[in-house]
């Protein structure tokens, strides 16, 4: 089985890119689903991260607005929320591999693969990157964004420039998806059986 990092900073369209990974029958670990099911009603981090951050969880699962009260532009509480995420993602992940063991391909949708480490465990790295332009359009759009927000995510990720540099392949996203699907296919094309 062969092990497709796949990244990107915000608004550069990794979402779209998964889901024709997904299409063309790779099966797709996304990250952030991972958490957002350990932060749901009932999800297995929920008690510890009440535990470390009081008040920041409910009947509904995590309340993001208090959580971010308490962790946004403070590293030490943002690292103790890592260390609560962080193994139970790898627990996520470990299972999702063992599912698909006998798949030709996987794909580890990991929104910071290469500030944390994912990358040494993949046998291809694909960056998806678009414009300035056009991520900043795409990000201000989404409801409750801001520029300050998204100056503070960006701060938070490793720069496009970056990230381009350490790909073994870019899928560019901003010059209309039929380009973007002819790419992923491309990458699907090239791996051995």
């Amino acid at each position: 089985m062969r092990i497709i990092g796949l990244t990107g900073s915000i608004g550069m369209g990794k979402s779209t890119v998964a889901g024709m990974f997904e299409r063309l029958g790779v099966p797709v670990f996304d990250a952030d689903a991972a958490v957002r099911a350990l932060q749901g009603p009932g999800g297995r981090a929920l008690p510890a991260i009440e535990a470390a951050f009081p008040g920041s969880t409910g009947p509904a699962g995590l309340d993001r607005v208090k959580l971010g009260a308490q962790v946004f532009g403070n590293p030490a509480a943002l690292k103790r929320l890592e260390m609560i995420l962080h193994p139970l993602v790898g627990e996520a992940q470990s299972a999702f591999l063992t599912r698909h063991r006998l798949k030709r391909a996987v794909v580890l949708d990991v929104p910071l693969l290469f500030e944390k480490g994912g990358w040494k465990r993949c046998d291809l790295t694909v960056v998806v990157s678009a414009p300035a332009r056009v991520q900043r359009a795409r990000v201000l759009a989404r409801p409750g964004m801001t520029r300050e927000k998204f100056a503070a995510i960006l701060k938070t990720q490793m720069s496009d420039r970056e990230k381009r540099r350490r790909a073994d392949v870019v899928i560019e996203t901003g010059r209309g998806r039929r380009v973007t699907w002819q790419s992923v296919q491309a990458v699907v094309r090239a791996l051995p059986f």
